[in-house]
C-alpha cells in the first residue's frame, strides 16, 4: 500500500469559522493508486483518496479507526465504482484538533467534503461511527444519498451490550501498558496480566498518525467521552430518510442485535442483515462476506 508522503497540517481552532474545503498542495507520487490528497476540511486538513470510476460511493470509517479497516471492501468497489474516502481529525493520517468530538462535527465534515468533491449524490457507506453519520446525512439531506449501508451503527449509548467482554472492547479508553495484578496464578512473580494480542487498530494509528504514537490515548479518551455520550436519535426521527438502506451488525456485535432490529426496523424499507459468527470487528472478521452483500445491495452498475 502505498503512502502519501505530505505531512498534515496542525489543529486549527474554531473550525466553525473556516471556510468550508478546499484542495491543500500534496507531493502524489506518478501512477500512485488511490489518488490521495489533504483538503481543508472546516478549518483542518484531512487526508482522502479517491479510486476507481463509475457511480460515486462514500466510505465513512468508524471511531479510532483508519481508512485501512475499510479497505478490502474499497477494493472490492473499485472495479465498478469510484469511490471516495477520508479520515476524520484525530483519525489515521489526520492529524487531531483541540476540543472534543461531535458527531455534529462529523457530519459538518462529511457534507463539506462532498461538496469539495462536487458530489451531488453518493452511495454511503459507513462503519459503527461512520454508520452513524450516515444515518444523519440520510436525514439531513436525503437528497445526497442515493442509498446507506450502515454497519454496527447505534442510535444511542444504551445500545451496547451489557456483556463483559463488549464493555472492555467499546466502552474502556485502551492502554498499551498492562495492568499490575496480585502475584498469583500462572503469572506469578511478574506484577502484570498476560500480554495483550496486538490491537490492529492502535497498530495503525501508530504508523500513519502525524500526532505519534502517543497521542493515541488522547484520541481513545475523547471517543470514550463521545461514545458515552453521544449519538441521541430519535427512532422516529429514521422514518425521514428515504433512500434504499441495508442496516448490518454481527450477532456477537457490541451493540446489541435488538437494537440494530430497531434501526431497520425504523427506516422505511430497510433490509436487515446480522453475520453469524462476528462481533463489531465484522469488516475484518468477514470481509469477503460483508463485500458480497453489499455489492449485492448497491444497484448493478451500467454495463
Amino acid at each position: 500500500m502505498w503512502r502519501s508522503s505530505v505531512d498534515a497540517q496542525g489543529p486549527q481552532p474554531a473550525w466553525e469559522d473556516e471556510g468550508a474545503a478546499s484542495a491543500v498542495n500534496t507531493d502524489v507520487k506518478q501512477g500512485a493508486q488511490p489518488d490521495v490528497t489533504y483538503l481543508r476540511i472546516n478549518g483542518v486538513d484531512l487526508y482522502a483518496e479517491v479510486a476507481g470510476d463509475g457511480v460515486p460511493v462514500l466510505l465513512l470509517h468508524g471511531g479510532f479507526c483508519s481508512l485501512e479497516a475499510m479497505r478490502e471492501l474499497s477494493d472490492s468497489l473499485v472495479p465498478d465504482y469510484r469511490v471516495h474516502a477520508f479520515e476524520r481529525p484525530g483519525h489515521g493520517r489526520s492529524a487531531d484538533i483541540d476540543g472534543e468530538y461531535s458527531y455534529a462535527r462529523g457530519l459538518a465534515d462529511t457534507i463539506a467534503y462532498l461538496d469539495s468533491q462536487n458530489l451531488e449524490a453518493v452511495h454511503v457507506i459507513g462503519y459503527s461511527d461512520g454508520a452513524i453519520l450516515g444515518l444523519l446525512l440520510a436525514m439531513e439531506q436525503a437528497d445526497r444519498v442515493r442509498s446507506l449501508t450502515a454497519v454496527s451503527a447505534n442510535l444511542d449509548p444504551s445500545a451496547f451490550s451489557a456483556a463483559e467482554e463488549h464493555k472492555q472492547l467499546v466502552l474502556i479508553p485502551a492502554r498499551p501498558d498492562p495492568a499490575p495484578v496480585p502475584d498469583t496464578g500462572a503469572d506469578a512473580g511478574t506484577g502484570t496480566l498476560p500480554a495483550a494480542k496486538p490491537d490492529v487498530e492502535r497498530l495503525h494509528y501508530e504508523r500513519l498518525s502525524p500526532d505519534g504514537p502517543g497521542h493515541a490515548d488522547v484520541v481513545l479518551d475523547k471517543l470514550f467521552r463521545l461514545w458515552t455520550t453521544e449519538p441521541n436519535i430519535d427512532p422516529a426521527d429514521l422514518a425521514r430518510i428515504t433512500a434504499p438502506a441495508l442496516i448490518m451488525a454481527g450477532d456477537r456485535d457490541s451493540i446489541r442485535p435488538d437494537h440494530t432490529l430497531l434501526i431497520a426496523a425504523s427506516i422505511p424499507g430497510a433490509r436487515l442483515c446480522i453475520v453469524p459468527g462476528a462481533s463489531h470487528g465484522l469488516l475484518a472478521e468477514h470481509p469477503e462476506l460483508i463485500s458480497t452483500v453489499i455489492r449485492g445491495f448497491l444497484p448493478r452498475p451500467a454495463s
